[in-house]
């Protein structure tokens, strides 16, 4: 397990509120280029490595030569993000080298199965790898019929809701993992509401899928009741995937964990045949735009935790269900990452003003397996609402636009930034969430 320390652990200084606000302008320019006109969105995808980058080093020059230990928490700040971008890109091109073919068209039953396997798989190689794996499949099984509520409801369950159970699932679940939160912690507290979530997401997507099949003309229905073709390339890549999640479990030292997810990757991209990546249509490109972007996202948040360590408890959040709300409203229009790093540092801030004494000589990831014993569903509050409201829009989570764009490139009619929020998000995704966290939190 990770001993690195929280991010603004120790810093003995307050953190002026200015400095938070590189943090504040990163994030509302990863939420808004995306919907900008054409000239600027094409600005924002030449310059967003420099920019991400400017930020981030007027933090770190900051934290350097005005904050007390300063140089030691940007050490451990980039300690993080080198471990966080490894998994991520490790995986990311593992699932590249993994294509799945098939001819025929999915009944509705047949449907359910591959989604809810999807949302399995998401906690494997992660809801990036799966999106990746599983996008263009889906829109082949379908073809005949599909449409934009296949694209949203496989947004929802693979590209968000599924990968929760588990630290490879989800970017923020990972930066969890780092902190000293357990692998299996999640699963033995969240299946019970993660299988429920699941299963009302499936029964919605069940009783539209439904109703578009038997629309279908009866010839056709026949046909997609027909038996169907798989075929599965890069096999190679089950073992590489095995080595990742095996090295997960490797202590921090050395980076011998990420020596291995390195090695890994760059054995699945030689290995893997080029027509697989071809196929697949392969490239480094939303990798690389990660690394740029987290780059500064971890940078600029180092003030917005420093400030929640010493001034978290004046907000009062003291409920389960106002983390839940809280971190899945963030997570739905900004990074879910950087959400829910700062939601949990406010509940580790919250549980010390309670009972301070239990973290007493604690910090980093010892202070974290206290707050998991003080305030659990703190914790899994900030886990699930960052996870599952990640698919509430477009910029929730990465593999959101990812899979839109594949399926527009595909010819599939999507939602547009709007439609998908009042057709799909408010109306069917809002309240399974808000029933889940009512009945669990």
């Amino acid at each position: 397990m990770s001993s690195l320390l929280p991010i603004a652990a120790s810093t003995g200084a307050d953190i002026p509120l200015w400095l938070i606000a590189p943090f504040a302008l990163l994030l509302l320019l990863i939420a808004t280029m995306p919907l900008a006109p054409a000239r600027v969105k094409h600005l924002w995808e030449h310059y967003y490595p420099h920019v991400a980058i400017a930020l981030g080093l007027v933090v770190a020059i900051y934290y350097v030569l005005r904050i007390p230990s300063g140089g030691a928490i940007l050490s451990h700040t980039l300690q993080e993000y080198v471990s966080f971008i490894i998994l991520i890109g490790s995986l990311f091109v593992v699932a590249g080298g993994i294509h799945l073919k098939v001819k025929g068209e999915a009944s509705p039953m047949e449907n359910v199965v591959f989604l809810a396997v999807g949302a399995v798989l998401a906690n494997v190689i992660g809801t990036t790898g799966a999106s990746m794996v599983l996008i263009r499949p889906w829109i082949r099984m379908n073809k005949i019929r599909i449409s934009a509520f296949h694209v949203v409801f496989f947004i929802f369950i693979v590209s968000n809701v599924g990968g929760a159970l588990t630290p490879i699932g989800d970017p923020p679940l990972f930066l969890g993992f780092l902190r000293g939160v357990p692998f299996f912690w999640l699963i033995e507290h969240v299946m019970v509401q993660w299988i429920v979530t699941l299963i009302l997401l499936l029964t919605v997507f069940y009783a539209f899928d439904s109703r578009s099949f038997h629309r279908m003309p009866l010839k056709l229905q026949r046909d997609a009741r027909a038996e169907e073709t798989w075929r599965f390339d890069g096999a190679i890549n089950i073992l590489f995937l095995i080595a990742i999640v095996s090295a997960v479990f490797l202590p921090a030292a050395y980076f011998l964990r990420e020596a291995i997810m390195l090695g890994a990757a760059v054995g699945s991209y030689l290995l893997t045949p080029k027509r697989v990546h071809q196929e697949n249509s392969f490239t480094f490109g939303p990798i690389k735009e990660v690394a740029f972007l987290f780059v500064g996202i971890f940078a600029t948040m180092m003030p917005a935790l420093g400030y929640l360590e010493l001034h978290g408890v004046d907000f009062g959040f003291t409920r389960a269900l106002q983390y839940y709300f809280a971190s899945g409203g963030l997570s739905a229009v900004l990074d879910n990452a950087p959400t829910y790093v700062n939601f949990l540092q406010l509940a580790q801030t919250t549980a010390i003003a309670e009972n301070p004494a239990a973290f007493a000589g604690t910090s980093g990831a010892a202070a974290t397996l206290v707050l998991l014993q003080q305030k659990p569903q703190f914790v899994v509050a900030v886990s699930l609402g960052s996870v599952f409201f990640g698919a509430m829009t477009y910029i929730g989570n990465g593999p959101n636009f990812m899979v839109k764009s594949i399926a527009h490139d595909a010819g599939v009619h999507c939602p547009s930034f709007f439609g998908y929020i009042f057709r799909f998000s408010l109306p069917i995704l809002l309240p399974i969430l808000a029933l889940g966290g009512w009945l669990f939190l």
